[in-house]
């Protein structure tokens, strides 16, 4: 078993999805862990289930952030940036979208983790530590229709590397994770009822485990990376996502 005994670590977005899952493994494996979350009743209701601490955060304001990094009292050991959104209908091809929402979609996915890390850093360079980044199949391949979100998670690939070379003499290690097809309150709310969306093509044409994954094999994922057992994992780029991303576009689905 993945142990995080005597760590601390901030999880953004952790109310809910991932994060909630995350917060759940991480205080599982004896971490201490600070939720940071812009819906205080989904953060509460997490805290009081994880044991976890929870501080109201609009991941984008940097007085929010710095008040998150205040809270960990001069020791961070992990900071796992897992906020993000993903608009469905307010996010699509660029010659579409509104430059109010273009700009949000960027503050929240993306200047979120350049706060995060900016504020975070000097105490991770104290005794070394691990950041975890979360991007997305969006940020390895082209997909249409949602460029805000595509930009912010290819930006957080090569931000992740670049940080990943700088950091690293500090013996910080910086990962990333790049879920796709994770089902979670958003995903759902990406395909509502409605839709156009064909759920049983996309599993048995484009997913080669033909399924969906889980929140929680995303969250243990993360907590290898959190662990003294990654200790030489750094600026890696882990596609949790089934296969997806290198499975082409095929013109004949197995059905069986």
């Amino acid at each position: 078993m993945i142990e995080l005994k005597g760590k601390k670590a901030i999880i953004t977005g952790g109310a809910g999805g991932i994060g909630l899952a995350a917060a759940r493994t991480f205080t599982k494996a004896g971490a201490e862990v600070i939720i940071a979350d812009i819906n205080e009743t989904a953060g509460l209701k997490a805290a009081e289930e994880t044991g976890a601490t929870f501080i109201r955060c609009d991941v984008s304001n940097s007085q929010d952030v710095q008040k998150v990094i205040a809270a960990a009292n001069g020791k961070l050991d992990i900071l796992y940036n897992n906020a993000g959104v993903y608009w469905n209908g307010r996010d699509g091809r660029i010659t579409e979208i509104e430059e109010d929402n273009w700009e949000k979609i960027i503050a929240i996915n993306l200047r979120s983790v350049y706060l995060f890390c900016k504020y975070a850093l000097p105490l991770l360079m104290k005794q070394g530590g691990s950041i975890i980044n979360t991007a997305s199949s969006a940020g390895m391949i082209g997909i249409p229709n949602c460029d805000a979100y595509t930009a912010t998670k290819g930006a957080i690939v090569q931000l992740t590397k670049s940080m990943a070379a700088e950091y690293g003499r500090y013996n910080v290690r910086v990962n990333c994770i790049s879920p796709a097809a994770i089902m979670t309150p958003m995903v759902k709310e990406s395909n509502p009822p409605d839709s156009t969306f064909d759920e049983n093509s996309f599993l048995n044409l484009r997913t080669p485990l033909r399924r969906y994954g889980t929140p929680e094999e995303i969250a243990d994922l993360a907590c290898y990376l959190a662990s003294d057992q990654a200790t030489y994992l750094n600026g890696a780029i882990i596609a949790a996502d089934g296969g997806i991303t290198i499975n082409g576009d095929l013109s004949h689905p197995d059905k069986h």
